[in-house]
């Protein structure tokens, strides 16, 4: 069990599939860094890094919606 805690973020945060940032356009740019450096290969222990002992690929990002992503309130 990991219990976490703190005083609340002040700012706004956009959360999609694993990606969580402060603005549309910054999970939209972990998405393409997710896909280029793990999916395509480019840097498989880059930011993402790797799970040691997992038997399957990576799984690859879901398209993005074809809205703007909001910050949750």
């Amino acid at each position: 069990m990991l219990l976490l805690g703190g005083e609340p973020f002040t700012e706004k945060l956009v959360m999609w599939w694993n990606f969580i940032g402060r603005s549309h356009e910054e999970v939209v740019a972990w998405r393409a860094e997710w896909q280029s450096e793990v999916i395509d290969g480019a840097d498989a222990a880059g930011r993402f890094g790797t799970v040691a002992g997992y038997p399957g690929p990576a799984l690859p990002a879901p398209d993005l919606p074809t809205v703007r992503l909001k910050p949750r309130t």
